[in-house]
């Protein structure tokens, strides 16, 4: 049978007991495969690689090396949350790596969707290649794949393609919630003990908002993109919409219109707001936001934002729009 695909046999996991007998048996599972040896995990802060280490925490301690890249793309206040969790709050074995400037000067001047994916991934291998080859008896390398990414993973998302790994680094691999749907993931890590903000949290890319910044990244267009963002997820937060809708973000695509600014002609970007209900991201539907948080939101974005002059809703289903931009 294909360990990539899901029995039909398999219960959907909606309850603490299917989460606990889940993690008894995947605890089991990780203890055979990886014995003494150590495993290493990215861990981005998202709510797949989040899980992955706690469960791992539990099952293997400190042979977990967890290792936390800030490529300069993360949403504001991510790579504190996680240390804050992990090495705070679970006591991990992490290591921190702020590699912004290698991820932008790399990405400089690159426009194309795909392109930009594979230099953040490769580099994200390389990243973790360098740390590998710092540590002594690093056999696995632990992954946050979840069943739609398996579904699809012809060719629709490279960033979840492993075959990149460099030759010289022969890692098996640990992929604990590979078969479960993203709800499924979220009941686990509940029953894990994870805070409910990082269980909670949306989804996030692995190139993060990187494919939100439309187009070649600069840092003055992903410095605005990243604080619309905050205020999107402020707003949301503040008027009970963070739990209720699936996945909301802001996307900036590369090109400016004209505004008005103090009376003086004002050229910016405009900020596109996204915000879709899903319960496995195969299908998406929009969530209708009340127009006066529209406004509210606009507001604040174009006058404490510098550099956005407008605020766009995009209200494209999946299909026939995917979730992220790029």
């Amino acid at each position: 049978m294909n360990s990539n695909v899901r029995p039909d046999t398999m219960e959907r996991i909606t309850t603490k007991e299917l989460a606990d007998k889940f993690i008894a048996e995947q605890v089991e599972l990780v203890r055979k495969q990886v014995g003494d040896k150590k495993v290493l995990l990215a861990l981005s802060g998202g709510v797949d690689s989040s899980v992955v280490a706690a469960l791992l925490i539990k099952a293997i301690g400190k042979q977990l090396v967890c290792v936390h890249v800030n490529h300069g793309l993360m949403r504001k206040g991510e790579s504190e949350q996680v240390i804050e969790v992990f090495k705070e709050g679970l006591d991990a074995n992490l290591i921190y790596i702020d590699a912004t400037d290698r991820f932008l000067g790399l990405l400089e001047g690159v426009a194309e969707p795909e392109k930009k994916r594979k230099i953040i991934g490769g580099e994200f291998i390389e990243v973790f290649n360098e740390e590998a080859k710092k540590l002594e008896s690093v056999d696995f390398l632990a992954q946050g794949t979840i069943y739609p990414d398996i579904l699809e993973s012809d060719g629709v998302k490279a960033h979840h393609n492993v075959g990149g790994l460099p030759e010289d680094m022969k890692l098996e691999l640990v992929e604990p919630v590979k078969l479960l749907y993203k709800d499924e993931v979220r009941v686990v890590g509940k029953a894990l003990g994870l805070p409910a903000s990082m269980v909670d949290r949306q989804p996030f890319p692995g190139p993060g908002l990187g494919v939100r910044c439309l187009g070649a990244i600069t840092r003055d267009r992903l410095h605005a993109l990243r604080e619309a963002d905050a205020i999107l997820r402020e707003e949301f937060a503040n008027n009970g919409l963070e739990g209720k809708v699936w996945q909301y973000f802001i996307a900036v695509p590369d090109f400016k219109s004209v505004g008005v600014k103090d009376d003086k002609r004002y050229e910016g970007w405009p900020a596109i707001i996204r915000a879709v209900n899903t319960v496995d991201a195969m299908t998406a539907t929009i969530e209708e936001i009340p127009y006066a948080l529209l406004h509210r939101i606009t507001d604040r974005i174009t006058s404490e934002v510098p550099g956005i002059n407008r605020v766009l809703l995009d209200l494209t289903p999946k299909p026939i729009g995917t979730i992220e931009w790029e």
